[in-house]
């Protein structure tokens, strides 16, 4: 009788604590999308059919692209329909390992290599190291300062249109309080190639730009 007892008390226990958990997590996710739906939704940008992640880097090696953080890649572990999935995570090297060391030696040549007229200046360090996970899809402004040369020779926009295109998705400290102010590669990349408001178009996709605006964190 006691051991009947006991286990239903145990059922409803458990029927209560899911019924409570599923609750939860229904009213988390309906507040999500209706408050914030751009970020609930997984921050996806499209534009042209094609779809872009603001919240992964990615590797960009163009001149005419914002180079970010390294990233892991991996193309031959996954794939769908006979085609390469991208998979990236971080390295776990250790930085006392020599072949650590050359990896990172070999980042600062190949950016001294790409940007002669900072010769003498140090490279900024998240263009050497890749973040926590990997995936972190921002840099530091000074990181985009030392690529402004470049990208205005491979661009064709004047170096103050390449640094206005930089401040227009450079995020400041999240609550004014959190963090450091940090430049979105992707966005960057994407208003240079002409898809987004950049500082060279006065304006013309101001529109995407402001949208892009009132649904990203800040």
């Amino acid at each position: 009788m006691i051991t009947i007892t006991i286990l239903r008390r145990s059922l409803v226990f458990l029927c209560i604590m899911t019924a409570l958990t599923c609750a939860y997590t229904g009213v988390l996710s309906l507040a999500g999308n209706a408050l914030f739906p751009f970020q609930a939704q997984g921050s996806i940008v499209t534009l042209q059919g094609r779809h872009y992640s603001t919240l992964l880097g990615q590797p960009f090696a163009a001149q005419n692209h914002l180079w970010g953080r390294p990233v892991s890649a991996d193309l031959a572990t996954y794939t769908e329909n006979g085609k390469p999935l991208f998979y990236a995570g971080p390295s776990n090297k250790s930085p006392a390992l020599p072949e650590y060391a050359t990896t990172v030696q070999q980042r600062i040549e190949q950016i001294r290599l790409a940007h002669p007229e900072k010769a003498g200046q140090p490279v900024p360090v998240d263009l050497l190291t890749e973040s926590g996970s990997g995936l972190d899809p921002h840099i530091s402004p000074a990181a985009a300062e030392y690529q402004v040369e470049r990208l205005a020779r491979a661009t064709g926009f004047t170096p103050a249109e390449v640094r206005r295109t930089i401040a227009m998705y450079t995020e400041g400290r999240t609550l004014g309080l959190l963090g450091e102010a940090r430049v979105n590669v992707l966005m960057v990349n994407l208003a240079l190639d002409g898809l987004l408001a950049n500082g060279k178009d006065g304006g013309r996709n101001a529109g995407q730009t402001a949208h892009m605006a009132t649904t990203q964190p800040r």
